[in-house]
């Protein structure tokens, strides 16, 4: 696969020969199963294919149980400058239930030794609305994470979809859906307690110290182009985006073969007109309606300037010139702001 992966970027180099690389992002899957030897192999190609800034922002992926500090230390040799690590709960019932190999030990453990390694970086990853969760555990598990004190802070409400583990066990009754409620009332704890340790609210399920967004998910939210590599990597270029077949045999035979394993689609203006309100209005940076008229020759305030003006008598909403901004109030119901906001 790593052969693979290399040949491939060296198949894609035109993608992005117009643009300085800002990020290097290992995820999807679990990247950590690599060795930094075949980790260090992908960078070298990396540079040897594409211009990069002085020091870009690298990072990994990674569950704790696979966080050695000889690992760690190997990681940070060969130049991974950033750590994302998949912790989602400190309780047991709530790991078993997500099917996870760590216990709250190793999740600290894990911490701990980044830190000897020399990672200051590090993002840590919260799932929150579980079953059988109480907001009082909620409430335990986030000042467990504020005692570890991460640079970076993700936490995602538990989703329940068609064809995966959780979908099939709520079809057969043995989870119950979602409880929307709840949800909301530890999202609310969450940008409380988070705010209370200085950390910045800068994306709807992300937060930061000050100066410490994570830069590669920010280019995903400012529009900037981007190129997956790898079994069921998305690119984007601003008028299309890519797709490569996720069946790992099929794509190493397409790439041995010379042939680039993608998919694709042209993004119409619709597209993109929903894609900036749904991706900007979820951030820091809001949503500018001079963009908008601008570059899509949309006119938010024309089409929902009821809608926008009952947001902001509500406090869900305020505006700074032409920058729309979610307030925390807002952000709590950010997708049905956003939704209603689509141009269809």
């Amino acid at each position: 696969m790593v052969a693979s992966i290399i040949l491939e970027l060296s198949l894609r180099r035109e993608y992005l020969e117009t643009e300085t690389v800002e990020t290097i992002y290992f995820g999807g899957g679990t990247p950590s199963l690599l060795s930094p030897e075949e980790l260090s192999q992908i960078i070298e190609a990396i540079y040897k294919n594409f211009t990069l800034i002085p020091q870009p922002e690298i990072t990994l992926e990674a569950n704790p149980d696979d966080l050695s500090f000889t690992y760690l230390k190997g990681l940070h040799q060969i130049g991974i400058n950033r750590l994302s690590i998949g912790i989602q709960s400190f309780f047991e019932k709530d790991l078993k239930l997500l099917h996870r190999a760590h216990d709250r030990e190793q999740a600290f453990n894990a911490v701990e030794n980044a830190r000897k390694a020399g990672f200051n970086n590090l993002n840590l990853d919260l799932i929150y609305a579980m079953p059988q969760s109480s907001n009082e555990e909620w409430e335990e598990n986030l000042a467990l994470m504020m005692k570890l004190r991460p640079a970076h802070l993700s936490a995602y409400a538990l989703t329940i979809e068609e064809k995966t583990v959780f979908g099939n066990w709520y079809r057969k009754g043995k989870i119950r859906p979602v409880d929307e409620d709840k949800a909301a009332d530890q999202l609310e704890i969450l940008i409380k307690t988070t705010a209370n340790h200085g950390y910045e609210h800068y994306e709807v399920s992300n937060f930061c110290l000050p100066g410490l967004e994570s830069k590669h998910n920010s280019s995903y939210w400012l529009q900037k182009k981007y190129l997956g590599i790898g079994p069921g990597a998305h690119s984007y270029n601003h008028q299309e985006r890519h797709f490569n077949i996720a069946n790992n045999a099929k794509y190493v035979k397409a790439i041995k073969e010379g042939q680039l394993p993608l998919d694709g689609e042209v993004l119409s203006r619709e597209d993109l007109i929903n894609e900036y309100i749904m991706t900007r209005l979820r951030t820091k940076w809001g949503c500018d309606l001079g963009h908008l008229q601008n570059h899509l020759n949309f006119d938010l305030t024309k089409e929902h300037g009821a809608y926008l003006q009952k947001l902001e008598k509500d406090h869900f909403l305020e505006k700074q010139g032409d920058v729309l901004f979610l307030t925390s109030k807002g952000k709590m119901i950010a997708d049905q702001i956003t939704e209603h906001l689509f141009f269809m």
